[in-house]
């Protein structure tokens, strides 16, 4: 995950550059209050740093705290030694932010669209969500857009990458998982750094999401784990399934030209129908376990479908170029960085046509 990364730049460059640079901030769509936060939450992030070196070596430190730590230095180790992912000071330093999630990132669509909202910034480009550090600050975003009439959807982060500029810490948002998922929010974070790609959402988290799948399989590997069960991810691309095809469906009705009433009551019908179809392959194929449930039951729009088509898309073709190049981690990333070059409309051709070889 890629949060908006203009306090990055405000971190390096020289003092009186600021005012130059807020006054071309202010011409844009952004606020400065909204850079301000996002300085301020960066900021605050850095200063909560810890070696976690120190920490190992502490005898007052929580002992569960510490042995979550010390897997964490191992899979760090594991990512740049095994997986050729970036070797720097990330993931080797922690940080107690004392809430759920690091971010909380908004995602906003037309009423008759599945088209995202854009935002903007340096380094990192344009990304389909506006991230905030404070839950409050997200719905409060999203209650103005709603007011323009668009569709909201707010989701929390427990991790993002600054891309190398920063040494980016273990959360302990991190820690709410399990072993497995701390390894794999690890190289899916360093994946940003090794490739990232300024414009093209899509493409980084399915690359990202691609090397945290293939990444844990090897971790597990390596320590003597049976592969892990298979279920879940399963189960999960099933899902993706369902909802990609509602998006289908949905992108086609907003092709149409109906009367708004009829565009918004057929809209309604398709959510009613994905709740269905998952309904059915959770009584047919799941046994009754619903690990969704609380996703479809709850409030649906257009914006709350978005994560989807960006975080999975292109997945299958990474698992396609990963074998062509015979699991070379090193060749598998220059041929990504390879697609990263091409133009948007070309690197979309050449990612299909991986799929086509699945």
């Amino acid at each position: 995950m890629l949060p908006s990364l203009l306090i990055v730049l405000l971190d390096r460059i020289r003092r009186p550059w600021v005012p130059l640079l807020a006054s071309w901030l202010l011409s844009g769509c952004s606020s400065l209050d909204y850079y301000g936060h996002l300085a301020r939450g960066q900021l605050e992030l850095l200063r909560a740093r810890q070696p976690v070196n120190e920490l190992l070596a502490d005898p007052a430190q929580d002992p569960t705290l510490q042995r979550r730590l010390a897997l964490a230095q191992v899979a760090r180790s594991f990512a740049s030694a095994q997986l050729a992912l970036p070797d720097n000071g990330s993931y080797r330093v922690y940080a107690d932010i004392h809430r759920p999630y690091v971010v909380w990132n908004l995602f906003a669509t037309p009423e008759f669209s599945l088209e995202p909202q854009s935002h903007c910034f340096p380094i990192a480009g344009c990304v389909a969500y506006r991230g905030f550090y404070e839950l409050g600050r997200a719905r409060g975003a999203a209650a103005l857009l709603k007011q323009e009439g668009l569709d909201t959807w707010v989701g929390g982060v427990e991790a993002y990458s600054t891309l190398g500029w920063f040494d980016d810490p273990i959360l302990s948002s991190m820690l709410r998982w399990d072993d497995d998922r701390l390894a794999a929010l690890i190289f899916h974070e360093l994946a940003h750094q090794r490739l990232y790609v300024p414009d093209d959402t899509a493409f980084n988290e399915s690359f990202a999401s691609f090397v945290e799948r293939e990444g844990l399989r090897q971790w597990r590997a390596s320590r003597g784990l049976p592969p892990k069960d298979d279920l879940r991810w399963q189960r999960g691309e099933a899902f993706t399934e369902l909802v990609m095809a509602s998006r289908v469906r949905l992108e086609q009705l907003y092709a149409r030209e109906l009367p708004v009433e009829a565009m918004r009551q057929a809209k309604q019908a398709e959510f009613e129908r994905l709740r269905r179809d998952y309904r059915a392959l959770r009584n047919a194929e799941w046994g009754g376990v619903g690990p969704y449930d609380s996703w479809v039951e709850g409030p649906m729009n257009n914006a709350k479908l978005l994560p989807f088509g960006l975080y999975d898309q292109w997945v299958p073709a990474f698992t396609v170029l990963f074998r062509e190049v015979e699991g070379d981690w090193s060749a598998f990333y220059e041929r990504a960085g390879l697609l990263g070059r091409l133009s948007t409309a070309e690197r979309s051709k050449a990612l299909e046509s991986l799929i086509a070889k699945r």
